[in-house]
């Protein structure tokens, strides 16, 4: 249906942030791609692009929504999808992805990815709001599993039986955040690699990999949070590695928005996750 030119390379990668991107300028690491949150851009020009037009140059680049809030009630903010479209006219990104979540309601934005009941009336939606944002923007979008820290009573599917129809009807590729997978996993107390294989794999375009914060909750239980604040813990990278057996090598993203460390500690990341990759590659 949509070009299937726009791929990223089966590499590693990391975010951009700002407080690395002199050092990224004048030393040119080596790496596969750049990603960047679409809402950070979604203005006409200033430093943001300047910047983001010399590493376009560069490099191949993502395009990571979190505005959109394809799991919405109410309909789409098309100002913003246009001023999306926009963007990735602009910077012809080899990836742009979204989440199955929800962040808007009668008008206000809540700033968080809030999470869905799995029903037939809430499939219709995501995938009528899938329909309008590809269509609008002529390409295929890929969608990233939620983390999530409740269930809904009222849910009718699994979650993965609800992201392969998402898959089957719309055309969208998935976003496999690992991460993503293991927190619901300890959270709700279900088996992460059942879960991996119930994936439709063969239509991920993009993996991500990030850090939890650990907490309990109410009842003493152990509570995991997607926080993107810490290194990607081990039992990450080995759910990681059970993935690649399952996927092949695709592109992976190192995602750290909070507490961000210096540049050298994100690409001995990216190269770990780099050395995953090679190894997947060279067995296939």
């Amino acid at each position: 249906m949509f070009d299937s030119a726009f791929a990223l390379p089966n590499r590693s990668g990391i975010g951009l942030k700002s407080a690395h991107i002199r050092q990224i300028l004048d030393t040119a690491p080596e790496l596969g791609f750049f990603e960047v949150h679409a809402e950070n851009y979604l203005v006409d020009g200033g430093p943001f692009h300047q910047t983001l037009t010399r590493i376009r140059e560069r490099y191949p680049l993502s395009i990571h929504g979190v505005g959109l809030s394809i799991g919405a009630a109410g309909p789409l903010d098309t100002t913003h999808l246009d001023a999306l479209a926009r963007l990735l006219d602009r910077y012809a990104p080899l990836s742009f992805s979204e989440h199955l979540a929800w962040s808007s309601h009668g008008g206000v934005f809540l700033n968080d990815l809030l999470p869905l009941p799995y029903t037939a009336a809430t499939l219709q939606r995501v995938c009528d709001h899938i329909d309008q944002v590809q269509s609008r923007l002529q390409r295929r979008m890929l969608l990233e599993n939620p983390a999530t820290y409740v269930q809904f009573s009222a849910s009718t599917l699994t979650e993965t039986a609800f992201i392969r129809e998402v898959l089957r009807r719309t055309g969208c590729g998935l976003l496999l955040d690992v991460n993503n997978l293991y927190v619901s996993s300890v959270n709700h107390h279900f088996d992460a690699l059942a879960y991996l294989q119930a994936l439709p794999l063969d239509q991920v375009g993009e993996i991500h990999l990030a850090g939890f914060a650990e907490q309990q909750d109410g009842a003493g239980d152990r509570l995991l949070i997607d926080s993107h604040g810490t290194p990607v813990a081990q039992p990450v990278w080995d759910l990681y590695a059970a993935a690649l057996r399952l996927t092949g090598p695709v592109a992976t993203l190192i995602e750290r928005d909070n507490e961000v460390p210096a540049l050298p500690v994100l690409l001995a990341e990216a190269h770990a996750a780099e050395q995953h990759l090679l190894a997947w590659a060279e067995a296939a």
